[in-house]
């Protein structure tokens, strides 16, 4: 099983942020970073410092994947045709976490990445324990019969601080979400504005 680096919520202090719309975040009460030099006034940041932290903070939206893995994506991403990064988004977005989360069986990406290694998850009637697994346009992704009256399922599909997007048609009686097309970053419902054009020059530097 996957094991994140660090805490969910450092991510959103470093950032300033609350990149996940959550309400727990603790940027809602100290916009400042975390440590005992968070309150101390920031400079400006460089053209680089912008651009990394473009790319810290997609990366750590998407359950802090690792920068082998996000580099390797991003590759991905230049070898199609069309625009870098809205190829980036459409690749991340295209993810079996993201999509298991988008669709609201889980609260949090995080949680997405445990319940598809703990092998809740199904693909097409197959069962699929990789986070990282790449659906196609058609593919159906369900939550597994034994695990739908789970407590964190029921609960996940009824939170209100999200809505479903609609490249993603989802029955919650059913437990399943059918990935309807590929998005592009406008139709993503990001809490927070993610800037993929900074990620790519970050790369072509």
């Amino acid at each position: 099983m996957s094991k994140r680096s660090e805490a969910k919520y450092k991510i959103d202090r470093r950032m300033g942020q609350n990149i996940w719309g959550r309400p727990k975040s603790p940027v809602n009460r100290r916009e400042y970073g975390p440590g005992q030099h968070g309150q101390r006034r920031k400079g400006k940041l460089s053209d680089f410092g912008v651009q990394l932290r473009a790319k810290q903070k997609l990366k750590g939206y998407y359950a802090n994947i690792s920068e082998r893995q996000f580099h390797g994506i991003y590759v991905e991403a230049s070898r199609l045709k069309g625009d870098t990064g809205e190829n980036l988004i459409g690749l991340l977005e295209r993810r079996l976490d993201a999509l298991v989360y988008r669709a609201k069986f889980v609260p949090t990406i995080f949680a997405a990445r445990q319940f598809i290694n703990h092998g809740h998850i199904k693909v097409n009637g197959r069962r699929v324990n990789i986070a990282s697994y790449q659906l196609k346009v058609g593919d159906v992704v369900e939550v597994k019969e034994a695990s739908k009256q789970l407590a964190l399922v029921l609960e996940a599909s009824q939170l209100p601080e999200r809505d479903v997007p609609d490249y993603i048609d989802v029955d919650h009686s059913k437990m399943t979400a059918k990935f309807i097309r590929v998005p592009g970053l406008a139709d993503v419902p990001f809490p927070v504005q993610m800037e993929p054009h900074l990620i790519v020059e970050f790369y072509s530097r």
